[in-house]
């Protein structure tokens, strides 16, 4: 939970629209003070932006690549903030654009402010990130973990412990992503801030860099943090019920990249109990084999026993839901009460029992603490567990799953199956504005069904298309002659697959991103395309070779001609200007397979109201999806390059028409492999100087 801000909130001085209106506008101060070109779709947004904010009411603004939103929201969201001493909280997608806000886009607005007298009171904000508290170092945790260093951590870990209490002697930030090699995720998890004993009894912003952090929130105008917290924090309950504002009080919002709202949310609101949590939960209270535990000294061997029993129990459930429901399947729906018996609840209300004995016996202080926070961790698995075996939230699908490198790891998850409901209480009904953003939001321009689908029906919802210049910067094909895959010809399809990317590759020179809907058909087209790419000098890159996503994304923009290859998550946030990224090759329409049993759960769902799955879930996120992978061609007003789309049924099926209409222009050049010589060509290159090559699909 986010502790309240040490302020009043204050009436402005200013009517933000017009002041907005001054700055944004053709011969504005962007303009005229930092030499911005006047972007009108920027402008609109900003002007849509400060309404919201002044009238403290919900906004849905597309707006199309290119536009500045950043900017667009930055500017009102400081000012306001400023004059109604309220805080913007600002949430990006991922922890990435959290520092490129802070970093680029905040220190643009204080340089703008800086240099117009009217708004120089302005340029003295202040912000701050917030990241999970897991992720910073607790001195008093830290010096805990010291003190008890022989009934906490065994021999091999102590040399771990050292080097994080090195660490601390002169880290700033104190968070685990500055520790190289990051540490060891047992160790880490004994003296993070994640622990109740991090509090402000025990620990003060001098000393703790959380409670810093924290610190310096609530004193910032502008608090950015990721959807992840965001929706995590919510769903912990965020703030007192009844209170005015979101996360803290009476705060505005920003979601940037708002296009992932429902999908991040729906993770959070959720629940997650793995068997490897449970197990590490129990053992860090007392490990028989190590005789190591943070209760180890305080308990007597009854209690040390319930503790073991409890261990026990843990590894019979789980592994049994391992061997009989997951031993086909590694994800499988839980539908049906009685499902399974629950041998596991029993022992763990045992332990909490323990824990509540073991800790009337010690004093207050920072270990009472440390294992108070302790047992809320047991009853909070002891009540989900239990709650999971029931299926008691009835608006929830719950399933179990497999993972780990040996299939070992058991997880009960639960996720609601309508998250608009959820989303309406939390973000809509809190009587402030909220400003939900993103270059992808509406389906064939129509933002009707993603306000439906995050429960916004009632709220304005405003478009701005892009401002760059895609009928002459970009050139679509379009391949009419590679076969859908069907079990029958699955060869066949990858084979024409193989062929098309070796070709269109190979005629462009700089660098092609080519998106994968299906890790196997990665795996498959780079075994045979690897080693002659890299024979004709073009540097390879493939997902699920070891390089992580922004490693990878780096060395590719570096690379200038190079070939990456990626499947889901390089669909969308990949940035790569200029003529590193001259082609972007879609190889299939990316239909998500509809049986996770969230998609089967909310296809039910939608049937049993009457409707129909393809075309309110299916067809939607595929285009969503579709429109953010395309949207990784262009990034600057200068870019060019190629789409090239290798699934003829956007030209086949009737949903095709929508797939169409999702282009950033009208025009695009079929092509077969008989003809493509004669059309295919990089943007670099005129066009062959027949009329019939360019097609126009039916009017939007």
């Amino acid at each position: 939970m986010i502790s309240p801000n040490d302020r009043e909130s204050a009436d402005s001085s200013i009517f933000l629209p017009e002041v907005i209106g001054r700055v944004f506008a053709e011969g504005g101060f962007l303009q005229t003070e930092l030499s911005l070109e006047h972007r009108p779709q920027q402008e609109q947004m900003a002007r849509a932006v400060a309404a919201g904010m002044e009238l403290d009411e919900p906004l849905i603004f597309e707006a199309g690549t290119g536009v500045g939103k950043s900017l667009a929201y930055l500017l009102p969201g400081i000012i306001h903030a400023t004059e109604s001493k309220r805080p913007c909280v600002v949430s990006s997608h991922t922890i990435s654009l959290q520092e490129q806000l802070q970093r680029k886009d905040l220190e643009i607005c204080r340089n703008l402010f800086k240099s117009i007298p009217e708004l120089e009171k302005y340029a003295e904000f202040k912000s701050a990130v917030l990241v999970g508290k897991g992720n910073y170092l607790c001195p008093t945790r830290l010096a805990t973990a010291l003190r008890n260093k022989t009934e906490l951590f065994p021999t091999e870990e102590m040399e771990e412990l050292s080097r994080i209490a090195a660490w601390a002697e002169y880290t700033k930030t104190g968070l685990r992503q500055e520790l190289n090699p990051l540490p060891n995720f047992d160790v880490w998890e004994q003296v993070n801030a994640e622990g109740s004993a991090c509090n402000r009894k025990n620990c003060n912003h001098n000393t703790c860099h959380y409670q810093r952090a924290r610190a310096e929130m609530r004193k910032a105008q502008v608090v950015i943090v990721n959807h992840s917290l965001l929706f995590a924090l919510l769903n912990a309950g965020g703030m007192a019920p009844g209170a005015k504002g979101i996360l803290l009080p009476d705060d505005f919002l920003v979601i940037d990249e708002a296009h992932t709202t429902a999908e991040v949310a729906t993770e959070h609101f959720g629940a997650r109990i793995s068997s490897y949590g449970v197990d590490r939960q129990l053992k860090m209270l007392f490990n028989p084999k190590r005789k190591s535990g943070i209760v180890r000294k305080f308990a007597h061997p009854k209690q040390l026993q319930c503790i073991i029993d409890a261990q026990e129990a843990c590894q019979e459930f789980f592994g049994y839901l391992i061997a009989t429901h997951l031993a086909k399947h590694k994800v499988v729906r839980i539908s049906e009460l009685g499902w399974c018996e629950p041998t596991l609840i029993g022992p763990l209300r045992a332990c909490v029992q323990t824990m509540d004995g073991i800790l009337s016996k010690i004093e207050d202080g920072p270990m009472h603490d440390e294992i108070k926070d302790q047992r809320s961790r047991i009853h909070s698995y002891y009540s989900g567990i239990r709650r999971f075996v029931e299926l008691a939230e009835e608006d929830h699908v719950h399933w179990i799953e497999k993972s780990g490198r040996a299939g070992n790891i058991c997880t009960l998850r639960t996720a609601p199956i309508d998250i608009a409901p959820y989303l309406r209480e939390e973000l809509f009904n809190k009587e402030t504005s909220v400003t939900l953003t993103s270059a992808t939001l509406s389906i064939a321009r129509d933002l009707r069904p993603f306000q439906v689908k995050i429960g916004a029906e009632q709220e304005t919802a405003k478009m701005a298309d892009s401002p760059f210049d895609y009928e002459n910067n970009t050139r679509i094909y379009i391949a009419t002659d590679v076969p859908v895959p069907s079990p029958h010809d699955q060869r066949l399809a990858i084979e024409v697959l193989i062929d098309y990317i070796r070709y269109c590759v190979s005629k462009v020179s700089g660098g092609s991103l080519v998106l994968f809907t299906s890790y196997s058909d990665l795996r498959k087209v780079s075994d045979s395309l690897q080693a002659e790419f890299i024979d004709a000098g073009r540097p390879f890159f493939a997902q699920g070779q070891g390089m992580g996503r922004s490693d990878m994304t780096a060395a590719f923009l570096e690379a200038g001609n190079g070939v990456l290859f990626g499947t889901d998550s390089f669909w969308t946030g990949v940035d790569v200007p200029g003529s590193a990224l001259e082609q972007v090759i879609i190889t299939r329409l990316p239909f998500d397979v509809p049986t996770h049993p969230i998609a089967e759960a909310k296809s039910e769902y939608i049937k049993e109201r009457g409707g129909h799955p393809f075309s309110e879930l299916n067809l939607p996120e595929a285009l969503v999806k579709f429109r953010q992978g395309v949207g990784r061609l262009i990034r600057t007003r200068n870019d060019k390059g190629l789409i090239t789309i290798l699934d003829s049924r956007i030209l086949q099926k009737s949903y095709g028409r929508q797939f169409l209409q999702s282009l950033p222009k009208h025009k695009f050049i079929r092509m077969n492999k008989a003809d493509r010589d004669a059309r295919f060509c990089e943007i670099h290159s005129e066009l062959p100087g027949r009329r019939d090559l360019d097609n126009e699909p039916p009017t939007r």
